[in-house]
């Protein structure tokens, strides 16, 4: 036994020739399998042909770009017909927010979109906050002019004259602003041109006139209405008249409505006064029934002051009161009347003028209505599309223009998924919102309840609240992010006007150029104030939005808005006879609204350029820089970081570009981070903590400016603390230069953080 087993010095091994044929049977396997093994490579390295290729549809499904044919299939599918058919069912009767007639329109919507095909649809109630004029023989709103010994002299027209069969019916609201405080004030009357902040320092302030303890006049247009409510009472006011100048809704020499679509002078422009969005009971949550609600005494963003419009034809008498003594206006704040504009301050003969507000606040029930279309392979990735339901009468234009459109949209689409078996690769959501018009209610109140799902998961929204107020240009108001998709979208869309265009594009750039000096300019793109339903998607949660109209030549006619807006005479036979007769640019404004649809909800990689956005941040930034930089070097504070945010966001937005080259398309996880990175990089501008003295608003580069909730302005929190800000002295100079401080580093560092996340990997700059 002990000759059997040796050690090896040299390996410490058994030497025994008996154990070396496991270890030679072990050499020949393997050769055998490595031979094996490279046959096998070198098989499936080869180039295969087609039909011997082996494929998995799961993958496939996964790597699939979207089909080039449904751009075709929705251009030519979309019908005029269809779209005036819709506005002229749509607008038969009135559909005011909270009344039975907007809840049938939530209802049919509902149906017609399950008949079309949309697969699943809910009707979403709210309890909110509602405001309804008093009833026109009970307890009217009034403006009147009485004389020194109380007789009364005139009263403005209560409602609107019969220039139509349509409104000779006894649903339609007459005209008031919502939400106005209620309240009976008397005394002198002033004139304050447009009501900005502006024209409120230059009546004061300039011009010598007291405000205090008297009613304030002024014209529609150029700012939200609510402001000049607001800026009244801030300047001392009793009470606030709104009335419609000609000169801003009338063209000289020119008919008005019914033989046009100018303005006449029976005409009132309706709306809401609330400042913020969303229900005024329940802010910041959404009303549903368990929400917690404030008292309505307490309700916020709502007028101190009794307020109420008029139009032209009673504003004259009002005009005409006037002490003859009292001083000229400025030549920029005359009007189209037929007199001699004054500042006002005494009234002749002692006369007064009394305004008396007799609104109701109610909580009422709204709908949402919602439907939709599942995505294929990313149905947690959603593409919305709204548009407001509720107008303050028939409201052919805003907003039933709108849903006019998304009523076909949602038949193409249907007919989509049921005829061609076409599925969009993320999913689709349809929205009609209720309530808008008192103040982005209905959407609000969704994006509120919803806040968790939406704000992490939502690729863009779509607004199309008014489809077209006229047929010459498009007007887009957008993100930088969807600039892209836009000007893709455009380009495929054939032109109304196919002798002048060849496509949307061509006529959009022409007519509406970014600049018009150059004849190579893009096309103009606007900011996003809060006008609209996109308001809470933006500006609470970062969801980038865009909203499309068609609208008339600006440069021709210098008019505040399109001339029945808001008014009872905003029917079907406006469009018909005048707006657009054959429904091409509606019809236009649903393929635009459709393919950009199709585009975010379909393709594989999103068409975004991130690049825009730094682009827009460098321009306002370069102008911010120039009108404030002295006054703010000589504060001892600095543009420095700020500037260096803005370039590291540049070169961020660069680099992320360059790199989308490089996206592997055949790996869907790779696809999907660089698709989260771009819809995200939205969210990177939120501030949890919101703009001074507006919580809700939260987006530290697009916001509306604080003086006017309509129009968007860049970096607002840091733009409203510079403003007027020298004619400031003691605590409150002191207070805002502390502001403008805090703003310069709230706005460098969001933007700082936004450029890491277009990064791979969390990196300092340094």
């Amino acid at each position: 036994m002990s000759d059997m087993y040796s050690l090896d010095s040299s390996t410490g091994l058994s030497s025994n020739k008996s154990s070396k044929r496991p270890l030679i049977i072990a050499t020949v396997v393997a050769a055998v399998v490595g031979i094996a093994i490279g046959v096998l490579i070198g098989y499936f390295s080869r180039t295969v042909p087609a039909a011997e290729r082996i494929t998995n549809p799961d993958y496939e499904r996964l790597i699939k770009e979207a089909d080039p044919g449904i751009t075709q299939f929705l251009i030519d599918e979309i019908s005029n017909v269809n779209i005036e058919n819709n506005l002229r069912y749509l607008t038969l009767k009135p559909h005011l927010a909270g009344t039975p007639e907007d809840f049938e329109l939530a209802n049919y919507l509902k149906k017609e979109w399950l008949k079309n095909g949309i697969e699943e649809v809910d009707t979403v109630p709210y309890d909110i906050l509602l405001d309804y004029p008093g009833n026109v023989t009970i307890n009217p709103n009034l403006v009147q002019i009485f004389s020194k010994d109380g007789d009364e002299i005139y009263t403005a027209s209560v409602t609107e004259k019969v220039l139509d069969k349509q409104q000779e019916r006894s649903d339609i609201v007459p005209p008031f602003l919502a939400y106005a405080k209620n309240g009976t004030v008397e005394g002198e009357l002033v004139y304050a041109n447009y009501g900005s902040i502006d024209d409120f320092k230059k009546l004061t302030d300039d011009l010598g006139v007291n405000v205090t303890g008297k009613i304030a006049i002024v014209r529609y247009g150029r700012l939200f209405r609510g402001d000049k409510v607001k800026h009244a009472a801030m300047f001392g006011a009793i009470g606030c008249i709104i009335y419609s100048d000609p000169k801003d809704f009338t063209m000289p020499g020119e008919p008005v409505f019914p033989k046009s679509w100018w303005k006449p002078g029976s005409a009132v422009q309706r709306g809401s006064t609330m400042e913020g969005y969303g229900d005024p009971l329940t802010p910041a949550y959404p009303a549903n029934e368990f929400a917690y609600r404030k008292e309505i005494k307490d309700a916020e963003g709502l007028p101190t002051i009794p307020a109420h419009p008029i139009g032209y034809d009673d504003a004259i008498h009002f005009f005409e009161s006037f002490n003859e003594t009292t001083q000229e206006v400025p030549e920029e704040w005359k009007g189209g009347m037929n007199i001699t504009y004054r500042l006002g301050g005494a009234m002749k003969d002692g006369r007064k003028v009394k305004l008396t507000v007799q609104n109701e606040r109610q909580v009422k029930r709204t709908y949402n209505t919602i439907g939709y279309i599942k995505g294929d392979v990313e149905p947690d990735r959603y593409v919305l599309i709204g548009n407001h339901r509720d107008a303050w009468v028939f409201g052919a234009i805003d907003p039933t223009s709108g849903t006019a459109v998304l009523l076909e949209l949602s038949r193409v689409f249907g007919k989509l998924l049921k005829e061609r078996n076409w599925r969009p690769r993320r999913t689709i959501v349809f929205c009609s919102w209720g309530s808008e018009e008192y103040g982005l209610i209905g959407s609000t109140e969704w994006v509120e309840e919803y806040i968790k799902n939406i704000a992490t998961r939502s690729v863009g929204y779509l607004n199309v609240d008014i489809a077209a107020t006229w047929h010459y240009k498009l007007k887009v108001s957008a993100t930088p992010l969807l600039y892209n998709v836009t000007h893709i979208a455009t380009k495929r869309v054939p032109d109304p006007e196919p002798n002048l265009f060849s496509n949307v594009y061509e006529s959009w750039r022409t007519r509406n150029p970014a600049n018009s000096s150059d004849s190579d300019s893009l096309p103009a793109i606007g900011n996003l104030g809060a006008g609209s339903d996109y308001a809470p998607f933006l500006q609470r949660i970062g969801i980038p939005a865009i909203d499309f109209t068609y609208t008339y030549d600006t440069n021709k006619w210098k008019i505040a808005s399109y001339p029945l807006y808001h008014t009872g005479y905003e029917m079907f036979s406006l469009v018909k006879n005048y707006t657009d007769p054959e429904f091409k640019w509606h019809q236009s404004m649903g393929r635009i609204a459709g393919e950009t649809l199709r585009i975010l909800s379909d393709t594989l990689l999103l068409p975004v350029d991130v690049r825009n956005y730094a682009t827009q941040i460098a321009t306002m930034f370069a102008t911010i820089k120039a009108v404030h930089n002295d006054r703010v070097v000589a504060k001892g504070l600095k543009f420095d970081y700020f500037e260096s945010a803005v370039n590291n966001f540049t070169k961020a937005t660069n680099d992320f570009h360059g790199s989308l080259a490089q996206v592997n398309l055949k790996d869907p996880i790779a696809v999907r981070m660089a698709n989260d990175k771009m819809m995200m990089l939205e969210r990177a501008f939120i501030d949890p903590l919101g703009l001074p003295r507006r919580p809700l608003y939260r987006h530290v580069v697009y916001a509306p400016s604080v003086r006017d909730s309509y129009t968007g302005a860049g970096f607002p929190g840091l733009t409203d603390a510079l403003y007027d800000i020298d004619s400031l002295a003691g605590d409150e100079s002191t207070e805002r230069w502390i502001e403008v401080e805090q703003q310069l580093a709230v706005t460098a560092f969001t933007i700082q953080s936004a450029a890491t996340t277009l990064m791979g990997h969390v990196k300092l700059f340094h």
